[in-house]
Parts: C-alpha cells; sequence; structure tokens
C-alpha cells in the first residue's frame, strides 16, 4: 500500500497512471473466484485484473505486472500498454463496464449447464 493512496486504488508508483482514483471493489468471496482472477471492466476505464493470474505477451513470455492487482488498457491509447496511465480520460474514450447484449456462446454454455443430464439408455 502506497502511503497516502486508499487502499483499493492503484498508484503511479505501480506502473500505472496516478488519475486511475476510483476503488477496486473488493471481489467476492465465494468458490468461484477464490483462487483465480477477477477482471472487471470499468464504465469508460480501465479492465481490473486481481486475483491468481498471468500476464504474457502474444510469444507467451511472461510480462511481470509488479502487483497483485493491475489496471489494463482497454482505450488503446496508454503510453505503458498494456497498462492504463489514465489516458482515456484526456481521450475521452467511452465503453460500458457490461456488454450491451449477451454473447452467443454465453447463452448456449448457460442453457448447457441448467438443462438436466439426459442418462443414457441401458441395453436389456
Amino acid at each position: 500500500m502506497t502511503p497516502g493512496v486508499p487502499r483499493g486504488v492503484p498508484s503511479a508508483a505501480s506502473g500505472q497512471g496516478s488519475t486511475v482514483s476510483r476503488p477496486v471493489p473488493e471481489p467476492p468471496e465465494d468458490d468461484e473466484t477464490r483462487g483465480g482472477a477477477t477482471i472487471t471492466p470499468y464504465r469508460d476505464g480501465p479492465l481490473i485484473v486481481r486475483g491468481d493470474f498471468r500476464l504474457v505477451d502474444q510469444d507467451g513470455v511472461e510480462i511481470d505486472p509488479g502487483r497483485d492487482t493491475i489496471a489494463l488498457c482497454r482505450c488503446g491509447r496508454s503510453g505503458i500498454k498494456p497498462f492504463c496511465d489514465g489516458t482515456h480520460k484526456r481521450a475521452g474514450f467511452s465503453a460500458p463496464s457490461a456488454p450491451s447484449r449477451p454473447r452467443p456462446a454465453a447463452q448456449i454454455l448457460r442453457a448447457a449447464r441448467e438443462e438436466p443430464a439426459h442418462p443414457r439408455p441401458t441395453r436389456a
């Protein structure tokens, strides 16, 4: 934790822009998020990644984020890509926090999970 910076707010010393000023909410403590990463798209801002994750480039070379919670650029204008440096605010970047409509693959997976398993017929 950096002195003078509220808990949950990334600081400039972490390799991220000092203009990322919104607190990062604590992830829910349940079986699905424990031990994995949580990625939160912030409205008009970056993707906040927290938890147990690995960041690699397109060749599979690991990028050391230097911390457990990072902000990844969504606007494409950061000077420290893939990390957010706050340029989205000056650029007027606009994007919702959630998709405007569900992805078709998500609907198919959700339907498959909700569908009861059909037992195979037995041969007599």
